[in-house]
């Protein structure tokens, strides 16, 4: 799960510390133009690992957002798998308005979310929507509670709800969700034909019928 304390979610990207680096590079002081803008790539390129390692992680995220969530915070919850959002949520592709182009994810993975044009409106215009607006676009899965007390509990109780199902098809089905993107339906049918081959005869397998049988929650091993 993805949460923060304090009375927000982010602010994002933190400018005052960034700054410097954003205008002039992050090379040394007697390297080439080109130098720099190498440097400044890598530092991109590190900030996006970063973000996207969320996204790689082989078992699902949740993110519990309160408060502020923008520019980066938007990069970051985009690539959890479920969001959920207390009612005093605000959200923002805050970039526009700092004339920034968002290049840690948000415009790759939002369009994957939300419907382009809602996509297009947020990134263009760079305004703020509240968590209620949020859900009824889908940005959201849905505004559980009006603090981030209740959105922890909600994500709590939605992490506890997954952890009940197998771990090996908790993370097929992630596994398989992922293999989708830049798929056809039959090169996505021929991914989960292969994953299920590999790991359909599973203890878990065998203890889900059994437990149905027996009419109890079944005990999974992950195996």
């Amino acid at each position: 799960m993805l949460a923060a304390r304090g009375d927000h979610f982010t602010v994002g990207l933190d400018l005052k510390d960034l700054g410097g680096d954003l205008v002039h590079g992050v090379a040394d002081g007697d390297a080439s133009p080109a130098r720099a803008n190498e440097a400044r790539w890598r530092a991109v390129r590190t900030m996006q690992a970063a973000v996207s390692s969320l996204a790689e992680l082989p078992v699902p995220v949740i993110a519990a957002v309160h408060g502020y969530c923008l520019g980066g915070g938007l990069d970051l919850i985009t690539a959890c798998d479920v969001r959920l959002a207390a009612a005093d949520a605000v959200f923002s592709i805050r970039e526009t308005k700092m004339a920034i182009v968002a290049d840690l994810g948000t415009l790759q993975r939002l369009p994957r979310v939300i419907g382009s044009g809602h996509v297009a409106e947020l990134a263009y215009t760079g305004r703020d929507i509240d968590a209620a607006e949020a859900a009824r676009i889908g940005l959201v899965n849905r505004v559980a509670g009006s603090s981030s007390a209740d959105v922890l509990v909600a994500a709590h109780a939605l992490a506890d709800e997954i952890a009940a199902n197998s771990p090996m098809a908790v993370r097929g089905t992630k596994a398989v969700l992922r293999a989708n993107d830049g798929r056809t339906v039959d090169e996505g049918l021929e991914f989960v034909a292969h994953w299920n081959t590999l790991y359909l005869q599973s203890h878990d397998l065998s203890e889900a019928i059994t437990a149905f049988l027996e009419k109890r929650p079944p005990s999974f091993r992950g195996d």
